[in-house]
């Protein structure tokens, strides 16, 4: 029976009362969406991790059954990693996972970007720094398309398998003993991992505020017609059952829509190049079970929500039917919000991210709470200091209904904190002064002489002019330019002419810095020779990839941001037509009207705007590494903007709604 007549009520509820239904499905296909992607993205990292974890190898004991070795090389400016391996004598080892068989000595095997790359380029660029191309990887060896990756094979014996290499994880890894290619997640893919973790508690604790605000959408117009039922001997019972019952059909065909749309969106989203290229779009796809989990959580919160906002009704049905204002908000909290604020101070970057993470969840969730509390105040200092009706009304309306305006605005205010916290850690603009045309070479102690003067003899033969100096244990050679390129380079040489470098090599293109790499190669076993800028690269590719990060989550975050504050006002005018048609019967004018529905919405979002945006830089403070920086100030005043902008166009965009409601302002039956 509950199920029949909530389905009669949605039915019956009028264009209006559908329209209410409709603004609640699209709140939660937004949230659902954006849900799928926050956390998605964890396991998109996790999947990386994963396909990576072949080229950092484990140490096997006696069970041993190859060798290999890791080292990064450089191309076109491209950082690509080489995986040597060789089979030990008596052994027949599974191979690396994407290819179809174990290497052979003298075999290369490059991913398909690279094949392209080795095709396209002079071989004395790129082809020569290896032996004959076998095959081609297959994808599950890469951690993103169009990486650059070369297996190689070896004799175990062959001095690239067996001499000293550095430890250092950015420059690759030692030749060891493995029983099978399962390998280990890398230190750059677990800091990855760290940092979407953290991104996802910014994106996804306010998702689910306003997924479980779209429950309370248009909630004065359901309460009042639930308090009839109750006033007519519905029991409280049944007020909850039809109250669930709605809510949950309502949002699991919002969450049923938000997960078409996230599908419809992955192509666009595996676009997004972060730790070092695009994504595999079935990398983005959910898990199963989050798809279920998606499916199932939503509609449950949603349907929490709206029971959470009945008491009144069951308690108190008379009290709604006649729009008696709710008892006012204890100040607990603000004083949950103020310590859950003192804590920050206590943590650092010593602090666990599992640590960092629970405690940025917290403020979000406090400042939420807290939030119509403060309005509730904004409203009462508001109404005593108006000086015109518009602004009068407003502060009323903030008083008589904080939780509502609150709804409005949280949006942006949560926007505000994810931006402040993020404009603290945003990272400078940095450039490197180092040249990527002096490469250095770690020699055994003893052989620096020996090794310069082959490195001078390789210059020559590959007509680069060169300067080569040695020390005890290094041996240093600074391209100067091209000494007689060849005549089938000519045209290469003159592009990289064009795409000159910095420092000692200031006149050294693209071109000569590749052939002078290829011609290096193979010097000194197991070492690929590298410039200060070579080993500045990961930094820098982890400073951009934070700075699209940042874009990416305050992105999600505009976009709850200017969802819940147009479809919250759309609700809110809905909610309280029957207050402005009479209103307008009492001769008010729609302008003075429209200027306090404004005012509802600017006074609260300026004052909390601000200080949720104070809240963020207060909680980055303890894990900044420096001072600010000016892209930080930036980006802080750009997502000002653009709250003010996003919340005043979704107001604009209600409008027309106004007017229909206060046009013909006499009571409907519904």
């Amino acid at each position: 029976m509950n199920l029949d007549l909530t389905w009669r009520l949605l039915k019956g509820g009028g264009r209006r009362g559908l329209l209410g239904t409709w603004l609640t499905l699209g709140a939660v296909a937004v949230a659902t969406a954006l849900l799928l992607f926050a956390v998605t993205a964890n396991f998109a990292f996790q999947a990386r991790g994963d396909r990576d974890a072949w080229r950092n190898p484990v140490a096997a004991g006696s069970g041993a059954t190859a060798v290999e070795a890791a080292r990064f090389d450089y191309v076109r400016d491209e950082r690509m990693t080489v995986v040597d391996v060789a089979a030990l004598p008596g052994k027949a080892p599974a191979p690396p996972q994407g290819l179809d068989r174990f290497p052979a000595p003298g075999e290369a095997w490059l991913s398909p970007a690279l094949a392209e790359l080795a095709r396209e380029l002079p071989a004395d660029q790129l082809a020569a720094r290896f032996p004959a191309v076998t095959g081609v990887l297959g994808e599950e060896a890469l951690a993103y398309p169009g990486e650059l990756v070369a297996v190689v094979g070896h004799r175990p014996d062959a001095p690239v398998m067996t001499a000293e290499r550095s430890d250092d994880w950015i420059a690759g890894r030692p030749p060891t003993p493995v029983a099978d290619f399962t390998g280990r997640v890398s230190e750059d893919a677990e800091a990855y991992q760290v940092l979407a973790l953290i991104a996802s508690v910014l994106m996804v604790v306010p998702l689910l505020v306003f997924g479980g605000a779209a429950a309370r959408l248009t909630v004065a117009r359901r309460d009042q017609r639930l308090a009839a039922l109750r006033l007519v001997g519905a029991t409280p019972g049944q007020v909850v059952g039809m109250t669930v019952a709605e809510a949950v059909i309502v949002a699991f065909a919002g969450a049923v829509a938000g997960t078409a749309a996230y599908a419809a969106a992955v192509p666009l989203l595996t676009r997004i190049e972060i730790g070092g290229g695009p994504w595999f779009a079935a990398d983005l796809w959910p898990h199963p079970l989050v798809l279920a989990g998606a499916l199932v959580v939503v509609p449950l919160l949603v349907g929490l929500s709206a029971v959470a906002g009945l008491r009144r009704v069951v308690v108190s049905p008379l009290g709604v039917a006649r729009r008696q204002t709710p008892p006012g908000m204890r100040a607990l909290r603000v004083l949950a919000l103020l310590v859950v604020l003192a804590a920050f101070p206590l943590l650092g970057l010593e602090a666990s991210v599992t640590v960092i993470a629970v405690a940025i969840a917290l403020a979000l969730l406090s400042l939420n709470l807290a939030g119509p509390w403060v309005v509730g105040l904004i409203g009462r200092v508001a109404a005593a200091f108006a000086r015109t009706p518009a602004l009068l009304l407003a502060g009323r309306r903030l008083v008589d209904d904080p939780r509502s305006a609150w709804r409005t605005v949280s949006g942006v205010a949560l926007t505000g904190f994810v931006a402040g916290f993020l404009g603290m850690l945003s990272p400078g603009a940095f450039s490197s002064g180092a040249s990527p045309a002096e490469f250095r070479l770690a020699v055994v102690e003893g052989r620096p002489a020996v090794v310069a003067e082959q490195a001078r003899e390789r210059m020559r033969d590959a007509g680069l002019a060169a300067r080569v100096e040695h020390s005890e244990k290094l041996v240093t050679v600074t391209v100067t330019g091209d000494a007689a390129p060849a005549a089938g380079d000519a045209a290469a040489g003159d592009a990289g002419k064009g795409d000159a470098v910095a420092g000692d090599g200031g006149g050294v293109g693209v071109v000569a810095v590749d052939r002078a790499r290829t011609a290096l190669a193979g010097l000194v076993p197991g070492r690929t020779p590298t410039s200060e800028a070579d080993d500045q690269r990961f930094g820098f590719q982890l400073l951009d990839d934070v700075r699209v990060g940042t874009v990416v989550v305050l992105s999600v975050s505009f976009l709850v941001a200017i969802a819940s504050a147009g479809i919250t006002a759309a609700s809110s005018v809905l909610d309280r037509r029957q207050t402005y048609g009479l209103l307008r019967l009492a001769g008010t004018p729609l302008t003075v009207l429209d200027r306090a529905r404004r005012a509802e919405t600017l006074i609260p979002l300026t004052v909390m705007g601000g200080g949720t945006i104070a809240a963020g830089v207060f909680c980055a403070t303890p894990f900044m590494l420096g001072a600010p920086n000016l892209s930080g100030a930036v980006m802080l005043g750009i997502c000002v903007a653009l709250g003010f902008a996003g919340v005043l166009g979704a107001g604009a965009l209600s409008r027309p709604l106004l007017v229909a409601v206060t046009t013909d302002p006499s009571p409907r039956p519904d």
